[in-house]
């Protein structure tokens, strides 16, 4: 891949593409994650006020959909999400595919982004490059692939 850094040569994702693709996620996320704490709690679950409800709640609402995506991103350089719109995450500097690093502090450059009422995440609507804060941290943008 040639390099990101010649802007006209790249079609970067922009905010609406990208909050379609987080609810697509989303929704294959909940479609294994809701039966399984069904399964496991009981119904009462959905009932509790509690922040975190057990262990299983921890495994199953952080840290599998953490390493789901951190493996999507290494193998595929997108979530299914963002395969639906050939939108990939590359470096921003080389155009080529990021570090398992770059990834995970992408990962954990969602929270950050969204400290400020989502700034960091809405802020893909206003930048140029269409990075949001969380692509600033890991040296990333999302671009979408040619037909």
């Amino acid at each position: 891949m040639d390099s990101v850094d010649s802007q006209e040569s790249k079609n970067y994702v922009g905010f609406w593409i990208r909050v379609a693709a987080s609810i697509i996620d989303s929704i294959l996320l909940l479609v294994i994650i809701i039966p399984v704490l069904t399964a496991i709690y009981g119904d009462e679950y959905w009932l509790n006020e509690a922040f975190i409800v057990g262990f299983w709640d921890i495994i199953l609402n952080y840290i599998l959909p953490a390493i789901a995506i951190v493996i999507f991103w290494s193998y595929k350089s997108a979530t299914p999400g963002k395969m639906v719109f050939r939108a990939v995450i590359v470096d921003e500097k080389t155009g080529g595919k990021p570090s398992t690093k770059q990834f995970i502090i992408r990962y954990l450059g969602y929270y950050v982004s969204s400290i400020a009422l989502g700034l960091g995440l809405f802020w893909v609507g206003w930048d140029k490059k269409k990075q949001g804060w969380h692509d600033k941290m890991a040296g990333t943008v999302v671009i979408r692939l040619p037909k």
